[in-house]
């Protein structure tokens, strides 16, 4: 179908005609020897954008999350983090499969922090009989509460609590491009919350591969090794890292159509477009699976991510017609 719309993940863009470009002009080197310069460069930007010492590029974002959380949790440690969290939910356990960590979680309806369930929750070290609070993870927009923007003070008041209590906070950022252009929060600002985060370029930045892990310079060191231990060492891989540098600086403040995009679909759907944050719209249905099979035989693809939740996602391969014909077809079969 050729007017097919597919909003089922903003991962589904791919590269530009001038990223690819960028892509076939790159310079490249052997990165597991850390001899390719268009990595180092990637590198370099993002950790000064979100002002850290240092970076390390990954082949994915679940990757990426599991070295970051590395880093600062050890096996038999406790990561502390929000019940629907995509750490928790949607990278198939990988944490305490490789890291073999445990993991408690608290309930915010809107992803955001809930300081005093973790206050409660938190466990300092109490001896050999107890799992020990290594750190607290927050994910920065929030896919599974609809692309939701966490509130910086939010944010602030967790790293004043982590600090204090002596532990490490892990920032999924995977979409906080987004949170920036939805906020007009410096992203330096969104890094001084954590001690480590990680990014991701292959989402609304549109790239077609690639995230990145950023902190300290000797957690990034042993990233890197971690990294290569889950085979995650890449050669040429500069070819990659262009469309990442390309994306920054071509694709990164036209997130805001995305978000305008994604409203547009929320009022065709019923649900109040002051509610969307950034690109992700939730639609609650008493039958999901029937609502994501009519609107597919109308040619507009979406996913359910609950048994009753529908998740529509905008992005860059979703220009102004598409979106008129999506929400046609959405506001039709929502009446």
């Amino acid at each position: 179908m050729t007017d097919l719309v597919d909003l089922r993940s903003d991962t589904l863009t791919t590269p530009t005609p001038a990223m690819r470009r960028a892509m076939a002009e790159a310079e490249v080197g052997d990165d597991v020897f850390g001899e390719d310069p268009t990595v180092r460069a990637l590198e370099e930007r993002v950790a000064g954008l979100l002002g850290h010492e240092a970076a390390l590029f990954t082949p994915t974002g679940s990757m990426a999350n599991v070295l970051a959380v590395g880093t600062v949790v050890g096996p038999g440690e406790e990561l502390l983090c929000e019940a629907s969290a995509h750490v928790a939910r949607a990278e198939l356990g990988a944490h305490g499969a490789v890291t073999g960590l445990t993991m408690r979680t608290w309930y915010h309806p809107r992803g955001g922090v809930d300081l005093e369930a973790v206050r409660r929750m938190f466990a300092p070290d109490l001896g050999p009989y107890f799992v020990r609070t290594r750190a607290i993870s927050v994910e920065n927009t929030h896919n599974f509460a609809g692309g939701r923007v966490v509130p910086l003070p939010e944010l602030e008041a967790l790293r004043a609590f982590a600090t204090a209590q002596g532990v490490a906070v892990h920032l999924d950022g995977a979409r906080l491009w987004n949170a920036h252009v939805a906020t007009g929060v410096p992203l330096e600002r969104y890094g001084a919350v954590a001690d480590v985060a990680a990014v991701c370029l292959s989402k609304g930045l549109g790239a077609p591969v690639g995230s990145l892990v950023v902190g300290p310079a000797d957690a990034m060191a042993r990233a890197r090794v971690q990294r290569k231990r889950l085979g995650g060492g890449m050669r040429q891989v500069g070819v990659l890292a262009a469309a990442g540098l390309h994306a920054l600086d071509h694709h990164l403040e036209r997130l805001a159509e995305d978000h305008e995009h994604a409203r547009t679909l929320a009022s065709a759907c019923g649900v109040d477009p002051a509610e969307v944050d950034t690109n992700i719209v939730l639609l609650e249905r008493d039958d999901a699976p029937a609502f994501v099979g009519a609107a597919a035989a109308e040619g507009v693809r979406v996913t359910q991510v609950g048994p009753r939740t529908v998740r529509l996602v905008t992005h860059l391969g979703v220009g102004s017609a598409e979106v008129a014909r999506a929400a046609e077809v959405l506001a039709r079969l929502s009446s």
